[in-house]
């Protein structure tokens, strides 16, 4: 199977299956020196990990990393950092059931045509869980980041139809609710929602924006590595991710050059814009502003609900699908889509740090 490794010069390869003894991740590419021990790793997998709340599988699991290889003496060495997750809580007999059927909305029928058979067993490597290996390479990649200044944030601006206010942004909001909704009446209202939607047997979708702040102008070129081409393949990357947006997104098509163009000013002896529209990328390159995408993504498709499907003898049957599901999947894939952000701006940076001769010349001098 190829297709489980991404980046250029950070390079990260996941692996391992929802129901398999583990899954884990080997990171090739980063730098020698940098301080990481499983504590950096474990706030970030707490964010992720299931049965945080009534809004996820009731499904319990640990999380816990263990560092394989890449470190001595609580330093990395350059060399490559191999990181395990343990699946302790799998009921595979809940699963058994379903291998005989395509699940709507899920990967069963497009898996099986690929590759002539499926792990049915949660869903293998179409599984959500695979995330976990994304998150603790992204928690390496915030550190970098962190060490030059960069932040990388996430929280949920939409449950259902139900958005956060704007002049409500409240940042310490972000982890006062199971939401991750940096607006605590918005959260209040989504999670009554999500309650009868639960009740009713059904699952929601929503929006998170992603707020990159500190990084500077040069990121990204103008042609196929488009910045935020690839950071729309990262995201897009993501299971239950339907749609992504740069800046005002969709917004755009509804407005004019006159309003949409960012006016550049001077701010501090510097180039700077007076909006951001944009969203901190122009021509595939970012301008050094904020960088701000959003990803939709979809309800949740295993519901108790009766749906409609076919079997492997293809017969239509009816379904109720049964198992450990999170009635919305949006509130543990904020720090997934952290994750997939900060791999993609610090893989980014290490490729830039080639694309001027005096770069170069600065490092060897």
């Amino acid at each position: 199977m190829a297709g489980s490794s991404f980046g250029t010069i950070f390079r990260i390869t996941t692996w391992g299956e929802s129901h398999g003894k583990a899954l884990g991740v080997v990171i090739d590419g980063c730098p020698a020196g940098l301080e990481l021990s499983e504590n950096d790793i474990t706030p970030y997998m707490n964010r992720r990990k299931p049965g945080q709340s009534r809004f996820s599988t009731p499904r319990k699991e640990d999380d816990s990393v263990e560092i394989l290889s890449g470190i001595f003496e609580g330093k990395t060495t350059g060399t490559p950092i191999s990181m395990i997750v343990y699946n302790t809580s799998q009921k595979s007999h809940d699963y058994s059931e379903i291998a005989t059927y395509y699940r709507p909305g899920h990967a069963d029928y497009t898996f099986d045509e690929k590759y002539g058979f499926r792990d049915y067993r949660g869903g293998g490597r179409s599984s959500g869980r695979e995330t976990a290996a994304r998150v603790a390479a992204g928690a390496v990649a915030c550190k970098i980041l962190a060490q030059l200044g960069i932040t990388v944030s996430a929280y949920t601006t939409s449950i259902g139809d139900i958005s956060i206010d704007y002049d409500n942004f409240d940042k310490e909001e972000i982890f006062n609710n199971n939401l991750y909704m940096p607006d605590k009446k918005a959260a209040e209202l989504a999670s009554q929602y999500l309650q009868d939607t639960s009740k009713a047997g059904d699952s929601a979708g929503g929006i998170i924006e992603c707020v990159v702040t500190g990084a500077p102008s040069g990121l990204g070129d103008p042609v196929f590595e488009k910045l935020d081409a690839n950071l729309a393949k990262a995201i897009m990357s993501i299971g239950a991710v339907k749609g992504v947006e740069i800046g005002d997104g969709f917004e755009v098509v509804h407005s004019n050059a006159s309003k949409n163009n960012d006016a550049f000013v001077m701010k501090d002896g510097h180039v700077a814009k007076a909006t951001n529209h944009a969203g901190g990328i122009l021509g595939g390159i970012s301008d050094g502003d904020m960088i701000i995408l959003r990803a939709g993504f979809k309800p949740t498709p295993s519901i108790i609900s009766t749906q409609q499907t076919v079997n492997k003898n293809h017969e239509e049957i009816d379904i109720s699908v049964k198992g450990r599901h999170d009635p919305i999947i949006v509130p543990r894939a904020v720090v997934v889509v952290e994750a997939m952000t900060a791999l993609s701006i610090l893989d980014s940076l290490l490729i830039n740090m080639t694309s001027k001769l005096d770069n170069i010349i600065k490092f060897y001098k």
